[in-house]
């Protein structure tokens, strides 16, 4: 059997190295010039440094080990280990990283930030890793308290948010908070996969097996369905098959090349895994 993708230690290496750098630079190129924060331990690190001139990387670092010390102590060393090495990579990778200000307007800066961020926690989700931090305290709240994390994260998010006014005024207050949005937004987006595709399921009175032998020929996979019709009752063949967006148009015309009366319905799938997709 091939060994998917993200199953190989270099490629999750990789993923993992690179999705942290992300969130560095979405701090370090974007909020933190414009002293700004969006939730999160970084968020944090940003208000403290603007408030207080504290370095900002030492902040995570110290932020992020508190949540591994909350986590060892409320959760198990399971959890603890599987942030450990996303909680003390972060705060280097933001060190090192040069912080300037790419982009002189703020809302473009919070976007671009809220964007580069979600791509960098998204790829953590698929390789089933973290950056520690905030993301810790959900895990305890759901384990004790039975509510989803994903509300406990926003909530706590937005709370870090609320300190922009003091620190920065109210306008980053909203800023931050269209920023922690745009972020959910590509967060789901990501999660659900880039290459979209479409399942079409066909029914032809009299030409089905010509419109299989197309879809064969143009190297779909198809599965076959017994079906009955609704008001005749008639045993039918329903054909199902799942193709690519550039795909999608021309195997619809030529379905009605071969039948024009074909009944076709189709509806988008955001992720197909096993088969002739997916890594």
């Amino acid at each position: 059997m091939k060994k998917r993708l993200v199953k190989n230690p270099l490629f999750r290496a990789f993923i993992f190295l690179f999705a942290l750098e992300l969130v560095a630079v979405s701090i370090n190129f974007f909020y933190a010039p414009i002293n700004i924060a969006a939730g999160g331990a970084t968020g944090m690190a940003v208000l403290l440094e603007a408030a207080f001139g504290f370095n900002r990387s030492l902040c995570v670092l110290v932020i992020n080990t508190l949540m591994l010390i909350l986590a060892w102590i409320f959760i198990d060393w399971k959890t603890v280990k599987k942030f450990i090495i996303g909680s003390y990579l972060l705060p280097v990778l933001i060190y090192v990283t040069p912080s300037f200000e790419i982009v002189s307007d703020k809302l473009l800066a919070v976007i671009l930030g809220g964007v580069f961020s979600a791509i960098g926690v998204a790829a953590l989700y698929r390789i089933n890793a973290a950056s520690g931090g905030t993301t810790v305290p959900p895990i305890i709240i759901e384990r004790y308290f039975h509510i989803n994390p994903a509300v406990s994260l926003l909530v706590i998010d937005m709370t870090v948010t609320l300190f922009n006014i003091p620190v920065s005024g109210i306008d980053a207050f909203f800023m931050a908070a269209f920023s922690l949005f745009v972020s959910l937004f590509v967060m789901r987006y990501m999660e659900s996969g880039l290459d979209h595709k479409y399942q079409i399921q066909v029914m032809s009175n009299d030409k089905l097996p010509e419109i299989r032998n197309m879809l064969e020929d143009a190297d779909n996979a198809l599965t076959i369905f017994d079906v009955r019709g609704g008001y005749s009752l008639n045993e039918k063949k329903l054909i199902m098959a799942v193709v690519d967006n550039d795909s999608y148009g021309k195997l619809i015309s030529r379905i009605h090349d071969i039948d024009p009366n074909a009944f076709i319905v189709a509806s988008n799938v955001v992720k197909v895994h096993g088969g002739t997709f997916g890594i």
